[in-house]
Formats: C-alpha cells, sequence, structure tokens
C-alpha cells in the first residue's frame, strides 16, 4: 500500500505542510490545538515518519540515546519514562541501553549507542568512578550525567540531588523520634551519592550527640541484598531503625523484615528512599526520601538541547544539583528514652 504523504496529512488536518513538519520535527513551536488535529490526522492515515530521510534533509540526527545501570530498577526506569515524553515533545527518538553495573557492558553498549551517531547522550555511570568510554564521549558527544557521579570530578554537565542533606534530612527525623541504634542499609558505597547520604546520616546524629549508625553493603540485587541483611540481623543487637538508602534496599530490607517476623512500624522504623506509590499503599506505609525525578528528568533533557543547540559539546561543564524531600508517613514510630 501507498504511504500517505505529509501534504495528505496537512490537507486533512486543515493546516499547512509546514505546521506539519514542526509538529513532529520540535523545530518551531506549534500550538496545543494544531498539534492535536495533525496528530490526529496523521494517526486516522496511518502517516508516520520518515525519520531517515528528515535527518538526511536536515542533516542533523533527531536521536538521542540513555545508558542506565539497569532498566529493571525502578528509579531508572522512571527516569527513562520522562526522558522518552520529552524527546518525543522536542521530535526526537531515544535509544535505551542498559550496562547491567558492568563496566566492560557499559564499553560495549557506548559503542552500540555511538554507532547511532547519536546527537546526545545522557547517562547514569554503572559505577562511581567514570569510565574510559564514557570519559572518551567529552570530545565526540555533548552528554549529560545523572545520579552516580561527583559533580566536582566530571567533564560533562550533571544533575544530582544534594545526597549529603538527603542522609542528615532522614537520620535527623530519627533522631527526633528517639532512635539512636540506626541501621544503614547502602548500595554500594563506591558511589558517590551513597558515600554521601551516609555521610549526611553520620552529620545528623553527631549533630544530635548519637552515636554514628552501623553501615551494611547489600549491592544492587534485591535478593543478595535480603540475605545479607537477614544475616547481619542474626548476629547482631537488633536496631531500633533502618534507613535505607536506595529502592532496591529497601526492597531488601522489607523482604529480610518480612522473613523474620518483624514489623515496620511496631517492632522497628524504616525510611526509605525514593517514593513510590506501593509505598504509601502497605498497610503500614512507609516514611521515605523523595527525590524530584520529574526535575531531575527535565533538567537533565534541557542541559542536553542546550548542548546539541548550541554545537558546544561539553565545555565549561555545569552542576545542577536539586533537593530531596522527607515524606512522613507510619513506618517511623517514636520512642521513650529508659530513665
Amino acid at each position: 500500500m501507498r504511504k500517505p504523504s505529509i501534504r495528505e496529512v496537512a490537507k486533512l488536518a486543515d493546516v499547512s505542510t509546514a505546521t506539519v513538519s514542526n509538529v513532529f520535527s520540535g523545530k518551531k513551536p506549534v500550538n496545543d490545538e494544531l498539534k492535536d488535529r495533525v496528530r490526529n490526522a496523521a494517526a486516522q492515515l496511518g502517516y508516520q515518519v520518515d525519520r531517515a530521510a528528515s535527518q538526511l534533509r536536515s542533516q542533523r540526527n533527531k536521536v538521542v540515546t540513555v545508558l542506565v545501570p539497569n532498566i529493571t530498577d525502578t528509579f531508572f526506569a522512571t527516569i527513562v519514562s520522562h526522558l522518552e515524553n520529552l524527546a518525543f515533545e522536542h521530535g526526537y527518538d531515544v535509544i535505551v541501553a542498559s550496562s547491567h553495573d558492568r563496566i566492560d557492558v557499559e564499553t560495549s553498549r557506548i559503542k552500540a549507542l555511538m554507532s547511532w551517531r547519536p546527537a546526545g547522550m545522557i547517562a547514569i555511570p554503572c559505577s562511581g568512578q567514570l569510565s574510559e568510554s564514557l570519559l572518551n564521549l567529552k570530545n565526540i558527544c555533548p552528554t549529560v550525567l545523572i545520579d552516580r557521579v561527583s559533580v566536582h570530578a566530571t567533564p560533562f554537565d550533571t544533575v544530582t540531588i544534594d545526597n549529603r542533606a538527603a542522609g542528615d534530612l532522614a537520620c535527623q527525623h530519627l533522631a527526633n523520634a528517639g532512635h539512636e541504634n540506626i541501621l544503614i542499609a547502602a548500595s554500594n558505597l563506591s558511589f558517590p551519592p551513597i558515600r554521601e547520604r551516609v555521610e549526611g546520616a553520620f552529620l545528623a546524629m553527631g549533630r544530635s550527640q548519637l552515636t554514628k549508625p552501623n553501615v551494611i553493603e547489600l549491592g544492587s540485587e534485591l535478593e543478595e541484598g535480603a540475605v545479607k541483611i537477614t544475616n547481619w540481623l542474626k548476629h547482631n543487637p537488633q536496631p531500633t531503625a533502618i534507613f535505607a538508602l536506595t529502592n532496591v534496599t529497601t526492597l531488601s530490607t522489607l523482604t529480610a523484615l518480612a522473613e523474620g517476623n518483624i514489623k515496620v512500624g511496631q517492632d522497628i522504623s524504616l525510611v526509605a528512599f525514593d517514593d513510590y506509590a506501593w509505598m504509601s499503599a502497605r498497610s503500614t506505609s512507609l516514611t521515605a526520601i523523595r527525590q524530584p525525578v520529574v526535575e531531575v528528568a527535565a533538567s537533565a533533557w534541557s542541559k542536553l538541547l542546550e548542548r546539541i543547540d548550541s554545537d558546544r559539546k561539553n565545555i565549561d561543564p555545569n552542576a545542577t544539583v536539586l533537593d530531596a524531600t522527607l515524606i512522613e508517613r507510619h513506618s517511623v514510630k517514636s520512642i521513650t528514652k529508659q530513665i
């Protein structure tokens, strides 16, 4: 069957071909009413943009690539979802790859992603140190890094949260509730954000003249983390509270507590990291540190577009640091000190 043309879409939508082009390319702003007419007409006709042809005409590749450590991780998947929506609104396609937390896989994925000759890349490194493959992008491709980066030691634009303040906020909340024996469930202390969250927790406890929390590394796998925290709880006095530093360590902690029949909000208090619908839907809802995920994605996308449009690649990198917030629910109980 013959493919419908842009002229046919324009005729059905009662707009110019230039308007249709702008809707799908994102080159110029188009009001919402016209966008809807064009997209409805395209849907009725079965019209699809020929990306390869439009890229040849404009001499610009309208593809961006996104690299994350693990696409099954809810935090990373949520970032990707928001980036895909933003890219669509600006006429870009998105190619996503996962490094599975391995340097060798990250190297292979970057090579594959770069074969698309993308206009830019947004990446979350798989380790606490930037790999050679990532560093090599400095003079090749506009790149923005999210999350697992130290903002003072990267040649790229970065978007992170104030992790030290987030750790401080969580442990100060626990200290205010009377908790002195706190366990921190970390993922990997080689990641700068994780180290900074621990540092913030220590600051809060020191300010309250309390003993530093114990810290256990659980890794990035839910089941492995659950086994580690179960074993720790078996061989150590039970803490009154746990601060889990990622959404995965939160799930590992909940799994271990359920297996040990330790009730959250009664036998032990818990502060989670990240905030998802299931956390408030539990019988005992979870107090959580909420990362501004929408703002993280929007800021990263804005930075990347600015680099792409200016052709400045990665000159004079800029760091954006956003604030997390504490969402108080029922998993933290106040305890009375024994006199």
